[in-house]
């Protein structure tokens, strides 16, 4: 069985107006999703599931879904804010979903299978997806397909001075590993920084930390067998009794992963990288990421028309 790529793109209508201004980043007017599925499907992914909202959905399936009805099966979940909740009464000032933990649950009925996660507007680079699709088992390995129940689990570990803004500040979940590559957890650290001494975060107190930025960090991309729907539901539930009263309170992929890796219920290997990340974080990012992949364009992991047919 082929791998399925699970697409969260349930923001992309906050953060880019309804779609009516996503920046494209390609000479023909690609956009970052443009490349990551191109990418996965070359390393053997066989189903596209994008999640998003009801109401950016016409748009979505117009601007970018149509384009890869012929490339792979494609499939669509939605991240409504009443979606999942098993009964729970959403306050009525909350205006926007549960998290990345929320939008990988309300793919569940759709994936059967082993499956990888991504963010839709963030750029991860050919090789990792090779190596995602190797561990999942995609028929293009000497891998077999896992156990739908496995709790073994994977991650694509980027290095951070690969991952950092040249316009800002941003947010990284750093990664701690044992010897043997397996994730022990991950460390959210705000603030994070280029300087001209090297990398550096600030403390929820405003404490200055350096780091070498040789340091394993989590850009999202995650590789999950079946079961971890499971662990979503029960942690979402334990989430909602706790936090669901907050306005922007949201259950995230790493702390789902953290909780069971703590209680022994999952194992994460952290898969290493050499692909440099890259994402729109500022507005400004867009012309470093266009610029990107015009390099990488020039050196041949890409045809500059990305769909010709």
């Amino acid at each position: 069985m082929k791998p399925t790529l699970l697409i969260l793109a349930a923001g992309l209508g906050a953060r880019y107006g309804g779609l009516k201004q996503i920046d494209p980043v390609g000479p023909n007017g690609e956009i970052l999703i443009d490349y990551s599925i191109y990418d996965a499907v070359k390393a053997g992914f066989g189903k596209l599931v994008f999640v998003i909202r009801h109401y950016f959905e016409n748009a979505f399936r117009e601007k970018i879904g149509s384009k890869f009805d012929n490339l792979a099966e494609t499939a669509y979940a939605y991240q409504e804010i009443d979606a999942c909740l098993d009964g729970f009464e959403p306050p009525q000032n909350r205006d926007k979903p549960w998290g990345t933990g929320h939008a990988v649950l309300v793919a569940g009925d759709l994936i059967d299978g082993p499956f990888a996660v991504i963010n839709a507007d963030d750029y991860y680079g050919p090789a990792s997806f090779k190596t995602m699709a190797q561990f999942l088992g995609s028929g293009v390995s000497h891998l077999d397909g896992k156990d739908p129940s496995s709790n073994d689990y994977a991650m694509v570990g980027y290095t951070l001075r690969d991952t950092l803004s040249e316009y800002g500040p941003v947010s990284r979940g750093v990664c701690q590993c044992d010897e043997h590559t397996h994730l022990k957890r991950v460390i959210e650290r705000k603030k994070v920084e280029k300087t001209a001494a090297g990398v550096r975060y600030f403390d929820d107190d405003g404490t200055e930390r350096l780091l070498s930025g040789d340091e394993i960090v989590s850009m999202n991309l995650w590789g999950f067998q079946p079961s971890i729907f499971r662990h979503l539901e029960s942690q979402l539930r334990r989430f909602l009794k706790g936090q669901g009263g907050e306005k922007n309170a949201e259950l995230y992929i790493p702390a789902v992963v953290d909780d069971l890796i703590e209680k022994g219920k999952a194992t994460v290997k952290v898969l290493r990288t050499n692909d440099v990340w890259f994402g729109v974080t500022y507005r400004r990012d867009a012309a470093i990421a266009a610029g990107c992949i015009r390099r990488l364009i020039d050196q041949g992991f890409y045809p500059k028309n990305l769909w010709e047919r």
